[in-house]
């Protein structure tokens, strides 16, 4: 995230909500407020290291089983109930440059109406990265209620018909290739198949940019 050092922003959200109060509703003794766009400012503040509030501390690196991450970003081993590693991190780094790039989530994870479904995210990774791999599958007992005995889809959502090249439209031609390539340095299924940060920061993509 970005510091505000430039005031004007601050000043502006303040007289909009005199003039114009947000909505708001009364819950017991709490009041919840409808959320307000905050102003850009012309010059960026410091940067600020932040998680969504689903970061975890660990005394180790090895496997961990606790239920973490948001929503949207979390990694397939997450997903499917299976312990976890740092390269969560890894597959959480490509979400959000996703997301940050595109402005828009990759994943939407919830259904038609709108509740939130593992079936959906599960549909839509497939979609993005192919089928996982069996090995992967028959660690995970959960996995056994999207997928049969052969690793062939049987959730209840359908598998939609995207790719990260229909998705991607901020670049062209071999900008593109090389962001995309980028990407799927860290989309992958198995958290081995993952590349590390160090490695992601010598990527060409990044370099041209």
């Amino acid at each position: 995230m970005l510091s505000v050092e430039d005031n004007s922003i601050l000043v502006d959200f303040e007289e909009a909500e005199r003039s114009g109060p947000s909505p708001r509703k009364i819950i017991g003794d709490r009041v919840i407020y409808s959320s307000r766009d905050l102003g850009i400012p012309k010059v960026h503040g410091r940067p600020i290291l932040s998680d969504f509030g689903e970061a975890r501390f660990s005394s180790s690196l090895g496997e961990q089983w606790e239920d973490v991450q948001p929503l949207v970003y979390r990694a397939p081993e997450v997903l499917l109930r299976m312990p976890w590693n740092e390269k969560i991190d890894i597959w959480n780094l490509g979400v959000l440059a996703w997301d940050l790039f595109e402005r828009r989530h990759l994943f939407y994870a919830r259904d038609s109406n709108r509740n939130v479904s593992d079936s959906h995210h599960l549909a839509g990774m497939i979609a993005i990265m192919g089928a996982p791999p069996k090995e992967m599958l028959h660690n995970s007992e959960y996995a056994m209620e999207f997928f049969d005995p052969d690793a062939n889809w049987i959730g209840t959502a359908e598998i939609p018909s995207i790719s990260l090249e229909k998705l991607e439209d901020n670049l062209r031609d071999t900008q593109q290739n090389l962001f995309l390539c980028f990407m799927r340095k860290m989309l992958q299924w198995q958290p081995e198949d993952r590349a590390s940060a160090k490695e992601l920061l010598a990527d060409p993509w990044l370099r041209s940019i």
